[in-house]
């Protein structure tokens, strides 16, 4: 969507607005002498609203100064998770200076061509250079939502940011991101499908097959899942709710039954079936206890059919 622009106090003065007009209700303050009309701004998101922020303080920002970190990935148009976005981020291509405002942290990093590109009028980094960044600086969990949305979206390849890893030798959190970049899997196909593999892989369990094809045992297909745990006999399902909001194609009552439906044609195959929502990952023990529970039945399971895995991405 287009986003609304900001207009500097000095603009805004030459346009005939008085300054306590900008001080009033009408007008919102986005950084040092940069405005928006709040009329504009009300409905948008955080991330919208950080990407608003980005362009002004780039605006007035040096030159050599290039957007990266999380800011870099909102520009980019990356889903972030519980990453603070009260700051604008950007890197300056020097070994010292680095420095924390109210509105911008200014990173110290050595920039290579190479590793910037153009996004309407600001200089961001690249989505693998962005990755990295992210990876060094933000905890595990945020930092593989970001960097399996790249790869699941095609921003980024394995090679890409295996070639940033290794430029980064040598920086603070290389260890961090190396561990980050191992765990990373495009075909996680939302936040809450890569919170819950960090949740799983936190808690012990075995990796599982992502958005695997289950067949039945005459080879017929019956459906895609979210996990698979071949060795547990278990079927795990993220439901993070979005079809139940989606009534431009079906009612939420027939997605609730065609669920039903393929849940009940699953587990007449023998595989048990785990759902989860949004607010068992923050607190993941009743969840994690009935995928135990549900191991535990299908050890005892005969099993029909099989399945097929789809290709790392």
């Amino acid at each position: 969507m287009d986003l609304p622009k900001t207009i500097s106090r000095q603009a805004a003065l030459r346009a005939g607005f008085a300054g306590r007009e900008l001080g009033g209700r009408a007008w919102q303050r986005v950084c040092r002498g940069q405005y928006v009309n709040a009329c504009d701004v009300g409905e948008l998101n955080a991330a919208q609203r950080h990407l608003i922020l980005t362009r002004a303080v780039a605006a007035g920002a040096s030159s050599a100064a290039v957007v990266s970190h999380v800011s870099a990935a909102i520009v980019h148009g990356l889903p972030e998770w519980f990453i603070p976005l009260t700051r604008v981020h950007l890197t300056r291509n020097r070994r010292t200076g680095a420095r924390i405002g109210p509105r911008i942290v200014v990173h110290a990093a050595l920039t290579e061509p190479d590793e910037v590109v153009p996004i309407g009028e600001l200089r961001v980094t690249t989505v693998a250079r962005t990755i990295i960044d992210l990876a060094r600086t933000v905890p595990f969990e945020q930092a593989v939502v970001v960097g399996d949305a790249a790869l699941r979206l095609g921003r980024t390849s394995r090679a890409e940011l295996a070639d940033q890893l290794m430029r980064a030798t040598g920086r603070p959190g290389c260890p961090a991101a190396r561990r980050v970049i191992e765990f990373l899997d495009g075909r996680s196909e939302s936040p809450g499908e890569s919170r819950s593999r960090v949740v799983l892989h936190t808690a012990g369990f075995p990796a599982p097959e992502l958005q695997p094809t289950i067949v039945g045992a005459a080879g017929e297909f019956v459906a895609r899942v979210d996990f698979l745990f071949p060795a547990l006999g278990v079927i795990g399902e993220f439901d993070g709710m979005v079809e139940y909001r989606d009534g431009a194609h079906r009612s939420a009552e027939s997605v609730v039954i065609a669920d039903q439906i393929r849940e009940d044609a699953l587990r007449a195959l023998g595989w048990m079936v785990v759902r989860w929502i949004w607010s068992d990952l923050d607190n993941p023990e009743r969840w994690l206890t009935r995928l135990t529970r549900a191991a535990d039945i299908a050890h005892h399971t005969h099993r029909a059919g099989t399945w097929l895995p789809t290709e790392p991405i």
